[in-house]
């Protein structure tokens, strides 16, 4: 009888995870990953708004229904024979997997959580069962092993890319950052370790671009300006290792074909570099794209517009500003870091020196190392090596952590307002750096390029075993029902993202994964009866 384990990284932006073998060192046979994330929303806040306006039981209903639906993949004679899992993520996303307390991570002021009669749960290391967690579908008897978190704020993966990165060991001052829609940072210096998370948004995952994606199957990863002026498209192949299909002339759309593979859209790296590439050659004048119809052009008909660079500029700055807050707030210059290291598939695919022209990493570095989803790997050797959970704890416990909020930061504040102006308001470069002066935040220095960059793997899942598993439709449908619904469909049509359907009754069905959660509600504001709630949809299980 085989005996299986599940590696499960819970992301911001989507989920990715291993089959293995247990009993041959916990090989991976397989890989499934999911396009987005269930919870409506495109970022972390809107998962915690839905997640207490709607209930945690409608939330966790919509997290297991997708795991199991996730796990399914692998084959569902398989499901009988798993007997371990073990996940990483960050703090919200491991407490929403268990459904326990999450308003303390919601709400910074002691004074609110106090008047809530909120207490911070034990987030240390455990191990507990399915059935307790609630996962369907699986022996309620198998183990699940959690991870613990730094701080109630600073999560597993945060110390997975801490651990992974080695850069606790070092004497230098150094930084790390798992590039997502919440962008994870942590800057050692002195044997401090000083950390942050900016709320990039979900371009750096390809996500609110019009053909973005993530990194997936057939995700343009890169692109590269070759000797003729044309743009090498760079796809993931079906092992997500990137191969350059085609070269395009980004403003006239010419294609000339290198190999038949078909690109699906673009991913957070190939919008940094298209950024990179498009502003390096003038393709791109912020906030402008510079043909006639406003639009960089790839292969198979993918195009990049002006909201996408303004999109992409804002979760740069957000980038940047957090690093020079950190930079900051510790005491350093620029140049008092000596070696970054990039987590993550933003962090993987991307191009160090095109990340570096767009703010992503410092701007004067001797040292680069790309890591991979360093989150995944943590989570893989916690099924190889069960005494790795006692060793992150331990780790945990070592490391003395200061986390420095961004939300309401002067610092931070100030330096995303001119970040704003420089990307999306066409301040010059120069201007923005005399700015960064005046408001005694030091002015950025001349960009020296790394002397040395390293891609420790080929892919941020360096190992998928027989292949991916995709899972295109992700979540669950929200549905329900309301008196004096008249079936209008006026909640459908103002849909922005058409994830509503009008059915008979008049019945409302909701794609919980394409929704945009309580930051949108265009559905329930467009109800001229005025009796459509959005938090009193429930999941279909």
């Amino acid at each position: 009888m085989p005996n299986y384990g599940v590696a499960l990284d819970l992301g911001t932006s989507g989920f990715r995870s291993h089959l293995v073998d247990l009993d041959d060192n916990a090989r991976i046979l397989d890989t499934a990953i999911t396009v987005r994330h269930p919870l409506p929303g495109a970022n972390i806040m809107d998962h915690l708004h839905f997640w207490m306006k709607s209930g945690s039981e409608v939330g966790h209903g919509i997290i297991m229904g997708t795991i199991q639906n996730l796990i399914s993949l692998y084959g569902k004679d398989k499901m009988k024979d798993i007997r371990r899992i073990s996940v990483c993520g960050n703090p919200i996303q491991l407490s929403i997997f268990e459904n326990i307390e999450v308003r303390d991570l919601a709400f910074a002021g002691k004074n609110k959580l106090k008047s809530l009669g909120v207490k911070s749960p034990d987030r240390s290391a455990h191990v507990t069962t399915a059935g307790t967690i609630g996962i369907p579908g699986i022996n309620p008897e198998v183990e699940v092993l959690i991870p613990p978190a730094i701080r109630h704020e600073i999560g597993a993966d945060a110390l997975a890319m801490i651990m992974k990165s080695h850069m606790l060991e070092k004497d230098e001052t150094c930084m790390v950052t798992d590039y997502g829609t919440n962008a994870e940072m942590g800057l050692y210096h002195d044997g401090q370790l000083y950390s942050g998370s900016a709320a990039a948004g979900p371009a750096m995952e390809g996500q609110s671009i019009k053909y973005g994606i993530l990194a997936a199957p057939g995700a343009i990863s890169d692109v590269s300006i070759s000797e003729d002026g044309m743009w090498d498209n760079i796809v993931l192949d079906d092992r997500l290792v990137p191969i350059t299909t085609c070269k395009v002339d980004p403003l006239t759309g010419r294609e000339v074909k290198i190999l038949d593979y078909q690109a699906r859209g673009i991913t957070g790296t190939g919008v940094v570099s298209a950024m990179a590439e498009g502003l390096k050659s003038g393709a791109i004048s912020l906030p402008h794209i510079v043909n006639e119809e406003h639009r960089l052009k790839f292969t198979n008909g993918i195009y990049f517009t002006e909201e996408d660079v303004q999109e992409a500029g804002k979760a740069m700055g957000a980038i940047r500003a957090g690093h020079r807050t950190l930079m900051k707030e510790v005491g350093i210059d620029d140049g008092d870091v000596r070696t970054m290291y990039m987590a993550g598939a933003s962090g993987t695919y991307v191009d160090a020196v095109k990340a570096q022209y767009c703010g992503m990493i410092p701007r004067v570095l001797d040292e680069v190392y790309q890591l991979g989803n360093t989150s995944l790997m943590m989570a893989h050797d916690l099924l190889r090596d069960a005494e790795t959970l006692d060793e992150m704890q331990s780790v945990a416990n070592s490391i003395s952590a200061n986390h420095i909020m961004f939300a309401g930061n002067e610092i931070f504040e100030k330096m995303y307002v001119l970040e704003l102006a420089y990307w999306t308001e066409g301040m010059s470069f120069d201007m923005y750096s005399e700015m960064m002066e005046m408001e005694g935040l030091g002015s950025m220095p001349a960009l020296v390029p790394p002397k040395k960059v390293v891609r420790v793997v080929k892919s941020d899942i360096p190992d998928v075993g027989g292949g991916v598993h995709t899972m295109e439709e992700v979540g669950l449908i929200l549905r329900g029902s309301f008196d004096g619904c008249t079936g209008c469909r006026k909640c459908e049509r103002g849909c922005p993202e058409r994830a509503l359907k009008v059915t008979e009754g008049p019945t409302i069905n909701v794609r919980s994964d394409l929704c945009l959660g309580t930051a949108c509600q265009a559905c329930e504001m467009n109800c001229p009866e005025k009796v459509y709630e959005f938090a009193r949809l429930t999941p279909v299980i």
